[in-house]
């Protein structure tokens, strides 16, 4: 299984690089964000490698945190590693983790290859995911505080509208503060 590469960019196309690994070129299928972050000769890349029956592929990353937004959508029914890379091309990872956590179809629908109904159904399956691991503390502060108040019975839009208007830095000031807003 590879994992990783690093070499020399021999040719890059914004979909696609070649890259030379001690002799050994290989063609590594990557976003037009990750394209966009390569500026030098040498590259180091993280890999998702895709064996099929009648193709042995390799989608890379500069960023882990968009090989973990790439390797969580492809596990989704329906979803290949074309649309998979699509969404990476369209968005970044933490602004699909706000529209995942928005369930905004309708910025999901911009991706191409993806109608309504798929942009629903990907919704439904990533709804509780948490697909941005590198979040900023404040928005993981505020994501705490989200669920913890979502488990008390409260619907997800007032919380994120009560959420907005709180000040506090920690995920328990914080659900008091909310929770008082609530309250009234």
């Amino acid at each position: 299984m590879i994992v990783g590469l690093i070499g020399k960019v021999v040719k890059k196309d914004p979909t696609h690089l070649h890259i030379n690994v001690n002799g050994v070129i290989y063609e590594v299928f990557v976003s037009l964000n990750c394209s966009s972050k390569v500026i030098s000769d040498e590259v180091t890349v993280e890999i998702t490698e895709i064996i099929r029956e009648d193709a042995h592929a390799l989608y890379g990353f500069v960023d882990s945190s968009e090989k973990k937004l790439f390797d969580t959508v492809i596990k989704i029914n329906g979803i290949g590693p074309k649309v998979a890379m699509a969404i990476c091309s369209t968005f970044t990872p933490s602004s699909f983790a706000q529209i995942v956590s928005n369930n905004d179809v309708n910025m999901l629908k911009r991706v191409p290859g993806i109608g309504p109904k798929g942009a629903s159904r990907i919704l439904v399956e990533l709804s509780g995911v948490v697909i941005d691991a590198t979040q900023e503390p404040e928005n993981s502060i505020n994501l705490e505080a989200s669920l913890a108040l979502e488990s008390l019975g409260f619907k997800k839009d007032i919380v994120d509208r009560t959420l907005k208007t709180c000040s506090s830095t920690t995920t328990s000031e914080l659900v008091r503060e909310a929770l008082k807003k609530l309250q009234k």
